[in-house]
C-alpha cells in the first residue's frame, strides 16, 4: 500500500510521529516539499529525534529514505542530521537517496531572507530566516539556481557561483546597503557539501517508479501544513512550496492516483507560528494553558506557537482540496482537565454564515467563529490503547470533529511516544 501523510492546519500537527509509526509498514519514505524550515519530532523511548530535512522514517533502520525534487536542500543542516543520526547508531549509508533536481539553499539565501524580512518592518511575513523563500525564488527564476546535480562538477559549479554571487552582491548593496559576500567562501563550503553528499544524489523519480513496479510500499511525507500552501493557504502568510497533498506529485514525480490512502494529520486544537490570520486563536489564559500542556514551541525555531480552539472550517477545507481519506488527530491528551471545549464549525463573513474556508488573509481577519461547545474530561488518557476505553466526553469530542469536517478520524494520538497512538481500524 502507498500512503501520503500531510498536515491539514498551519503545520506542527505531529506528522513526524505518524510517519514514524507507518514507516514500519513501508519500504520507502519520501519527503516531497519544503526545506529546513520544517521540524518533525520523533520520540522513541527516552530518545527524541528532531529532524528538519531528513524523512521521519530515517529512524527505522530498514526504511529507505528519499528527498524529492520538490525539497529545497540545505546541505549544512542535512549533513548535521546525517552525522547526528550516525552518532546514535543510525546509519543512512545505502538507504538514502537525494534528488539530483532538488535545489540547494546556500548562505546567500539565508542572508537575503533576513535582509528582506528586516526591510519589511511591521509588515514582515514571519519567515524562519532559513533561506527557503529566496531559494524557491531562484528556482522559479532559473538563471541563478543551484541544484544537487551541480555538486558533481565542481569546476562548473565555481563558474555558476561566480555569476550568482556577483548578481546577489549588486542586489544586496542596492536594496539593503549590505556588505558583499565572498564567492570563494561560498565555494569552499560547497566543496565540503559535495564531498559528503554526492554519493546520495540520484534520479529519485526513476528510483521511485522502479520501487512501485517492484511492489514496494511507499510512504510520502509532507512538510508544514495545507494552510501554509503557496497557492491554497493564507497568502501571503504562507511558505514558498505546495505544502498540501496537492504538492506530492510535482514534488517527487509520482502521480496521486498511485497513492491508496491520503492521511491528514491534525491537532485536537489549532496552532500557528508567525504572522497571519488565525480566527480561532485564544490570546488569553486558555491559549497559554494549551501552549504549556502541549509544549507548543517550535522544533525549528523554539518560538512559542499561537494556540486556539479546534477550527473545523480549516480542516474541512484542507481535506477537500487534498482528497483526504481519513484523519489522524494528535494531542487529544493535551485537552484533558479542561472543563469546557469549543470547536469552530463555521464562520460569519459579512453577516453570512459559511463552512467553506476563505483563504484570503484580509477576509479571515474579520471573520467570526461559530462554536460548538462540549464538556471536557478529567481522566489521564496517555496510557489508553483501546479507543473504547477513552472517556465518553473524549469520544464525543472525536465524534464532533468527524461531524464538522466530514472525514473519519482513523488515528487518535494520546501522547508523544510510538505506542501512544490509537488506531481505530
Amino acid at each position: 500500500m502507498n500512503r501520503c501523510v500531510v498536515g491539514l492546519q498551519w503545520g506542527d500537527e505531529g506528522k513526524g510521529k505518524v510517519v514514524d509509526i507507518l514507516a514500519e509498514q513501508s519500504d520507502v519514505v519520501v519527503r516531497f516539499a519544503g526545506g529546513a524550515n520544517a521540524g518533525h519530532t520523533v520520540v522513541i523511548g527516552d530518545k527524541k529525534f528532531k529532524l528538519h530535512l531528513m524523512p521521519s522514517g530515517a529512524v527505522r533502520d530498514d526504511a529507505c529514505c528519499v528527498v524529492g525534487n520538490g525539497v529545497v536542500m540545505d546541505p549544512e543542516i542535512f549533513i548535521q542530521e546525517i552525522e547526528g543520526l550516525d552518532k546514535q547508531g543510525i546509519s543512512m549509508d545505502s538507504r538514502l537517496f537525494i534528488s539530483e533536481n532538488a535545489h540547494v539553499v546556500l548562505s546567500y539565501h539565508k542572508l537575503e531572507d533576513s535582509l528582506r524580512e528586516a526591510s519589511l518592518g511591521k509588515n514582515k511575513i514571519g519567515t524562519t530566516n532559513r533561506g527557503i523563500g529566496p531559494c524557491y525564488s531562484d528556482k522559479i527564476g532559473r538563471s541563478y539556481a543551484i541544484r544537487m546535480a551541480d555538486f558533481r562538477d565542481l569546476a562548473s559549479l565555481k563558474d555558476k557561483l561566480t555569476k550568482i554571487v556577483e548578481y546577489k552582491n549588486k542586489i544586496f548593496s542596492a536594496l539593503y546597503d549590505a556588505e558583499p559576500i565572498d564567492v570563494d567562501s561560498v565555494f569552499e563550503s560547497c566543496k565540503v557539501y559535495a564531498d559528503k553528499l554526492v554519493k546520495y544524489v540520484t534520479n529519485t523519480t526513476k528510483y521511485l517508479h522502479e520501487a512501485i513496479d517492484d511492489g514496494k510500499n511507499l510512504l510520502f511525507e509532507g512538510a508544514q501544513g495545507a494552510l501554509l500552501d503557496l497557492d491554497h493557504g493564507t497568502f501571503p502568510f504562507v511558505t514558498s512550496s505546495n505544502a498540501s497533498a496537492l504538492g506530492m506529485a510535482p514534488g517527487c514525480g509520482v502521480p496521486s492516483r498511485l497513492v491508496d490512502d491520503f492521511l491528514g494529520v491534525i491537532k485536537a486544537y489549532t496552532t500557528r507560528v508567525g504572522a497571519g490570520p488565525f480566527p480561532s486563536e485564544q490570546d488569553n489564559e486558555i491559549g497559554q494553558l494549551i501552549r504549556d500542556k502541549g509544549n507548543e514551541y517550535g522544533t525549528t525555531t523554539g518560538r512559542p506557537r499561537r494556540c486556539g480552539w479546534f477550527d473545523g472550517v480549516v480542516v474541512k477545507y484542507s481535506a477537500k482540496i487534498g482528497g483526504i481519506d481519513q484523519l489522524a488527530m494528535m494531542h487529544l491528551d493535551t485537552l484533558s482537565g479542561m472543563k469546557e471545549l469549543k470547536l469552530c464549525k463555521s464562520y460569519i463573513v459579512d453577516g453570512v454564515e459559511t463552512d467553506f474556508f476563505p483563504s484570503d488573509a484580509k477576509t479571515l481577519e474579520k471573520v467570526e467563529c461559530v462554536y460548538e461547545t462540549l464538556p471536557g474530561w478529567d481522566e489521564d488518557i496517555t496510557a489508553i490503547s483501546d479507543y473504547n476505553d477513552l472517556p465518553a466526553n473524549a469520544k464525543a469530542y472525536v465524534d464532533m470533529v468527524e461531524k464538522i469536517t466530514g472525514v473519519r478520524v482513523g488515528v487518535v494520538g494520546v501522547g508523544p511516544g510510538r505506542s501512544q497512538a490509537i488506531f481505530r481500524n
